[in-house]
């Protein structure tokens, strides 16, 4: 089993466990998964999105699930998963896709993204400071957020920085963070069919 696939199945075991502590509180989930990349195009986040979907759905969450999304479709779904977060529960943001650090901030890339040079990146993705923010201001008490997005920075030709993988960030009080691999370092896409190897 490859390192990627036995941790996020870890974290999945995790998550059951926190919620079965808190079975009466309402359950929201943002699912994503990007991979139709013009350049470095991806196989599995796609179905690591779907099968995350549907074992969050088992585990009584409303799962709101976006594949393939521009810049401007995951701006708006963050939004509005912001303003679900708002009505209480706890919160689950998952992200597969490309990912990267600039300057100690992670940043989710869309499908649509056109980086050429570093100073774009901020510009043309989606800080995951977003998602965390909307998290704060709901003020919830439990928040998880699952990135499956340490690998390689597929633009790393045309940058300066070498930085790898994602960084450390700050979390909301109650929030759990997990990442792929360790952060700093970066994780392989594999070969199987999602990060569960589900057959549906």
């Amino acid at each position: 089993m490859k390192k990627k696939s036995f941790a996020l199945i870890v974290c999945f075991f995790a998550v059951s466990f926190i919620l079965f502590a808190q079975d009466s509180e309402r359950r929201t989930a943002l699912v994503m998964g990007n991979a139709a990349y013009k350049s470095s195009p991806l196989q599995n986040p796609v179905n690591d999105a779907r099968d995350m979907a549907q074992a969050l759905r088992e585990l009584g969450f409303s799962v709101s699930t976006k594949i393939n999304c521009s810049q401007k479709e995951m701006f708006e779904a963050i939004r509005e998963f912001g303003n679900e977060l708002v009505r209480g529960g706890v919160g689950l943001f998952f992200y597969a896709g490309h990912g990267m650090q600039i300057g100690g901030r992670n940043y989710l890339i869309p499908v649509d993204a056109d980086i050429k040079a570093e100073d774009e990146v901020r510009f043309q993705s989606i800080d995951a400071g977003l998602v965390l923010g909307k998290m704060e201001s709901a003020g919830n008490r439990t928040n998880i957020v699952i990135l499956d997005a340490c690998r390689d920075n597929p633009f790393q030709r045309s940058f300066r920085s070498s930085s790898r993988g994602l960084a450390v960030v700050e979390a909301p009080r109650g929030s759990l963070v997990v990442y792929a691999t360790s952060p700093g370092s970066v994780a392989a896409e594999g070969k199987g069919r999602s990060l569960f190897n589900i057959k549906r």
